[in-house]
């Protein structure tokens, strides 16, 4: 199978109502600057310095770019220096490095590139070298510092003996293998031991976590090699700990936003007992801002339970968040000299303090650690006592192929609504309707997932079936590994043509009971909802009656939540999507919505929504 590296900056709806245009690679704070940086500044007659940066940075290094434009150390030889940084995730940037830059789309290929780990640097240059290229990313300058944690409920932690105990992955891999979940520690209401991961072809912590996994199941720091990886009880291992996932994902955002969001409802310990994030998110988390961002007007307000950030004792990486100066065939010397002045700016004192605003770690060793990063946070200045080492670039990527035959599988059902205005234009530069996108979007994620999950094919509208009455129609019904599936799946997509009407409460209930009644606890059970208009059947009178129907079967989760978890992940395809209510469908199941307003994102979306499973 083939492994995607690929990923764009998506926007996820929050909990409050804004669109957090997140990196879909890095666990990060929403960007709240233009996308393109400082791309309409004129650089004049200066050597420009053109950055891909990762979104949990581009605030800061924007600012401290325009502030190193102005300044007397913008000079290279009798040139004045001009940088400047636009946002790039870490995954997309790695595949446009890897598989071509359209500088027409994408703007300026980069000088220096900086994605949130080195990791990413290491696996470019391998899947350049793999294909037959010469490897571009340079051992970079780190930037700032945050390092991988468990971020646990604090009752949960302390369950464990920490902090008096070390806490690592061993003990998760012993919670994942445990059939008694928590009450192997006399506390059978919290249930099964729920891991939330991201996915490491998308995510940073994702990855991060994965290389710790990897060496804690070999009893190593260093040195990790592909025949370690091979053993089988290593194997295992990776599997076991894989079994205990909740759901995985483009951005630990999702799994933050639905923890606080159970903390405030007051069942924070029965929604994920443990989640890989970077340290910086837990200091965002237990100040109130899970998101990390602040809308205008809104204010803070801390977790009844906090988290507390667990340093596997095994050992941990950082995000070092690194200035890559590319020895690639578009940079010259020149730029590779202005890029060197700037990296130095950056590593001022005055300006590595600046680091600390953000909740990161300075990546000069020589600016102290101080606030926010301290104990009444939760979390530790004096960890992680035990760094582990980078892997080769080969074993980097025989991880990520390995992980792809032993994450969670999956029982899913695309719910797609085929009413009739999906048939309204969706792209006017080629005429395609929204189901044109829609369809090529659906048929392409189809490669996202794994072999081993079971994936079907609902269509809803009004008057559908043989008999002219149905709401819904199983096109391709959940049955078979997409091993088998996977063309049949295609085939039906492509067969997909708009009809009547949009019962969007009544399908999605339907399809949401149906998923519980058939649920698999061996995999992550869900629902992929697309829609593309507010909810009608053909009926008066009673959508508020359905809407309260339907949120109260997916809160019912009660007891049901802990046994029998089925999420739904709509889609708000299209402006007229009822996005608002799409996302409290998506709360109710402690899910996310994913905004694609824009018909012409469906591809991007729709391979973010498949990064959960």
């Amino acid at each position: 199978m083939t492994t995607r590296f690929g990923a764009v900056a998506l926007c996820v709806v929050l909990a409050a109502g804004a669109v957090a245009c997140s990196s879909a690679d890095d666990a990060a704070t929403p960007d709240t600057v233009d996308a393109d940086g400082l791309l309409g500044q004129d650089p004049g007659d200066c050597i420009v310095v053109d950055m891909a940066v990762s979104p949990e940075k581009i605030d800061l290094m924007t600012d401290l770019a325009q502030t190193f434009n102005d300044s007397d150390e913008a000079t290279s030889g009798d040139e004045c220096i001009f940088v400047r940084p636009q946002r790039k995730s870490s995954g997309a940037s790695e595949q446009l490095l890897r598989d071509g830059w359209d500088e027409a789309v994408e703007g300026p290929l980069p000088v220096v590139w900086s994605p949130a780990s080195s990791a990413w640097g290491a696996v470019l240059n391998q899947q350049l070298t793999d294909q037959g290229d010469e490897p571009i990313a340079t051992e970079g300058e780190p930037f700032m510092l945050t390092p991988l944690v468990i971020a646990m409920p604090e009752p949960m932690a302390e369950a464990l003996g920490y902090p008096q105990e070390p806490v690592g992955w061993a003990d998760i891999l012993r919670l994942s293998r445990g059939p008694e979940g928590w009450a192997a520690f006399d506390h059978p209401e919290w249930g099964p031991f729920l891991l939330g991961k991201t996915n490491p072809n998308f995510s940073t912590s994702g990855l991060s976590a994965l290389i710790a996994q990897a060496y804690a199941n070999t009893g190593k720091t260093e040195g990790l090699t592909v025949e370690d990886l091979d053993q089988p009880q290593v194997e295992q291992a990776a599997r076991d700990v894989e079994s205990a996932v909740v759901h995985y994902g483009d951005t630990t955002l999702t799994f933050l936003n639905n923890m606080y969001r159970a903390d405030q409802r007051g069942n924070s310990l029965t929604y994920a007992s443990a989640v890989a994030v970077e340290e910086k998110s837990v200091i965002d988390y237990n100040a109130g801002n899970p998101d990390g961002v602040l809308d205008p007007g809104e204010e803070p307000r801390p977790p009844r339970v906090p988290l507390v950030a667990i340093y596997p004792e095994e050992g941990t990486l950082y995000s070092d968040n690194p200035l890559i100066t590319l020895d690639a065939e578009w940079v010259t010397e020149q730029e590779r000299d202005a890029a060197a002045v700037f990296v130095d700016f950056v590593q001022q004192p005055e300006n590595q303090e600046r680091v600390l605003e953000f909740g990161f770690r300075p990546g000069n060793p020589d600016v102290a650690i101080s606030e926010p990063i301290v104990t009444g946070n939760g979390v530790d200045p004096d960890q992680p006592q035990t760094l582990l080492e980078v892997p080769e670039p080969e074993v980097m990527v025989a991880l990520l192929d390995n992980w792809d035959e032993q994450r969670k599988g999956a029982r899913v059902v695309l719910l797609m609504d085929v009413s009739g205005s999906m048939g309204d234009i969706g792209d006017p530069d080629t005429g395609e309707t929204k189901l044109d996108l829609a369809k090529r979007a659906a048929i392409d994620a189809l490669d996202d997932f794994a072999a081993q999950d079971i994936v079907g094919l609902r269509i809803f509208s009004t008057d559908l079936g043989p008999s002219g009455t149905a709401e819904f129609v199983d096109v391709v019904p959940v049955g078979r590994r997409m091993t088998d599936n996977r063309e049949a799946l295609a085939t039906a997509i492509r067969a997909l043509a708009p009809t009547n009407a949009t019962p969007l409460y009544s399908a999605t209930q339907a399809a949401y009971e149906d998923a519980v009644a058939a649920f698999d606890e061996e995999r992550i059970n869900a629902v992929v909802l697309l829609s593309d208009g507010v909810n009608d059947d053909g009926e008066t009178g009673d959508d508020d009656e359905q809407l309260d129907s339907l949120l109260a079967a997916l809160e019912a989760g009660g007891e049901g939540r802990l046994t029998q978890p089925v999420r739904v992940f709509p889609i708000a395809y299209g402006e007229d999507a009822d996005l608002s209510t799409l996302r409290r469908i998506a709360e109710a199941s402690t899910a996310a919505v994913y905004d694609a307003s824009d018909p012409t994102s469906i591809d991007k979306v729709f391979a973010a929504v498949v990064s959960n499973f």
